[in-house]
């Protein structure tokens, strides 16, 4: 690893060109879209999704089922998406994985873990792309790749380090609100069925009328929520490394379906502007006080792969695979992973990875797009450009996903625009005192001193840690300081 006591020399792209940021892509306005003369943030993004073959570069090990989502409540009034109108059915698939690590890796080591979801509506394929945590390490895509590489392993000895973990940790404040899920209890779910899920972003609903409606999702699970301690899961780890996979598997196979029941938090369009912080900032959850979350629909599991490497390991999931009625939002780790998760699927599968059966549409497909490695389904005599004369496939307008409109003009690198209370620390400081009981308070000041005690950790680092979690809190600052040895 670099020497930090050195003077660090300017990041430059793969040119060997200075670049002007790593912390903020380039966008319009604080609040705009990204933009794709951003070449440096695409470098990265592009770069990093063709780092590992064949894995998949994050979320490398998982497990799946098939099921069914169910709507049971009528949310036309926040949306016209086919899939949520009241008493539709609809089949879909879900890949549950864990996320630093590889293939073969442990299922019960602490890690957040992914919770993805394939809808194959009649409107064509809907996926959303969570985690079994509402928020998340980073705000801004540019540095997603550099917050994976530091979960990975050293360039050297090709092991994992805590303390570069905790170096970039401590470097990016705005981790500590997963942060601290992490290193809870939470951190290590006692199996795939027994954690929620969560789209974790804003998405934008529109309704019939045109009216927008700002949207998180929450995936509750029916069998309640149970997780390992930190030393039942490492000796799990040992026992049983396959322990999640064999758990679903088993249970589908059993009859034991598992189900989740999916809550919504909507908020309505304006609110967003003034809200008291940046509701689009995916370190931060949106207090159920503020908005109630209200139920939904069901999502139950019934029905394991035939083949696992077809079914689950080709699964390709791309958050911008959405349905009319559904849209993004300014958050920008989500628009980056529009882009991000395709790309990553045709170095990964192939271009034609839509043509799989696990991952083709139950809608008919009509494309001028052509060729390409492993084509097999095709459009014969046709014209494959457009426009054109002779009865080419032609857009609809009415099509459009929902939009928001964007303020200013000016190109920029920024922050988001502050809200009055944008900060880092505050919503991790409140989860430790108001939401956590003092046997989650005690674990966790446990698991974080012993992850942060690990014989890589640098001196230096250490007491970053401490004024990290200070700031979270300063009762648990303080433990943390004295399990390390760093001062009370």
């Amino acid at each position: 690893m670099t020497d930090t006591r050195k003077p660090p020399p300017v990041a430059t792209t793969d040119a060997g060109i200075a670049t002007a940021s790593d912390d903020h892509s380039l966008s319009v306005g604080p609040n705009g879209p990204l933009l794709m003369q951003d070449h440096y943030t695409i470098q990265k993004m592009a770069q990093f999704n063709r780092e590992r073959v064949p894995e998949r570069v994050v979320h490398a090990k998982g497990s799946g089922a098939f099921g069914f989502f169910e709507t049971t409540a009528d949310v036309s009034q926040f949306t016209k998406a086919g899939i949520f109108q009241k008493g539709r059915r609809t089949p879909m698939l879900a890949r549950f994985s864990t996320v630093a690590g590889e293939q073969g890796y442990p299922d019960t080591v602490r890690d957040p873990r992914g919770f993805a979801l394939k809808f194959y509506t009649d409107e064509g394929n809907y996926d959303l792309v969570g985690n079994n945590t509402p928020v998340f390490f980073v705000r801004d895509t540019i540095k997603f790749s550099d917050f994976i590489h530091s979960q990975k392993r050293l360039p050297d000895t090709g092991r994992r380090s805590h303390n570069m973990m905790w170096d970039f940790w401590t470097l990016s404040p705005e981790s500590a609100h997963q942060v601290i899920i992490l290193m809870s209890d939470r951190g290590t779910p006692r199996t795939f069925r027994h954690e929620n899920g969560y789209g974790s972003h804003t998405f934008l609903w529109e309704n019939a009328g045109g009216d927008k409606f700002w949207v998180k999702y929450h995936f509750k699970t029916d069998q309640g929520v149970e997780n390992f301690t930190d030393a039942e899961a490492q000796a799990m780890s040992a026992e049983d490394p396959d322990f999640h996979r064999a758990d679903l598997w088993n249970a589908i196979e059993s009859g034991d379906h598992p189900s989740w029941t999916l809550e919504m938090q909507v908020m309505p369009f304006a609110d967003a502007a003034d809200y008291r912080f940046n509701p689009f900032d995916l370190t931060k959850v949106w207090p159920h006080a503020d908005y109630p979350p209200i139920e939904v629909g069901r999502m139950v599991l019934d029905r394991n792969p035939e083949n696992f490497f077809a079914q689950i390991e080709q699964a390709a999931f791309e958050p911008a695979n959405m349905v009319p009625g559904i849209g993004p939002s300014p958050d920008r780790m989500l628009l980056g992973r529009l882009f991000s998760y395709p790309d990553t699927h045709r170095h990964r599968i192939g271009p034609n990875y839509l043509q799989l059966p696990v991952n083709q549409p139950r809608a008919e497909v009509h494309s001028y797009n052509i060729d390409g490695a492993m084509r097999y389904r095709h459009s014969g005599n046709q014209p494959n450009y457009s426009p054109n004369s002779y009865g080419g496939p032609q857009a609809d307008p009415a099509a459009e996903l929902p939009y928001w409109p964007v303020e200013g003009g000016e190109i920029v690198r920024s922050a988001y625009t502050l809200h009055r209370e944008d900060d880092d620390f505050g919503q991790a400081g409140t989860l430790y005192r108001k939401v956590m009981s003092d046997t989650d308070k005690a674990n966790l000041a446990a698991n974080i001193i012993g992850h942060a005690s690990k014989p890589d950790m640098q001196s230096d680092v250490q007491a970053r840690v401490v004024e990290y979690w200070r700031q979270v809190d300063a009762d648990l600052g303080a433990q943390v300081a004295k399990g390390l040895g760093n001062g009370g």
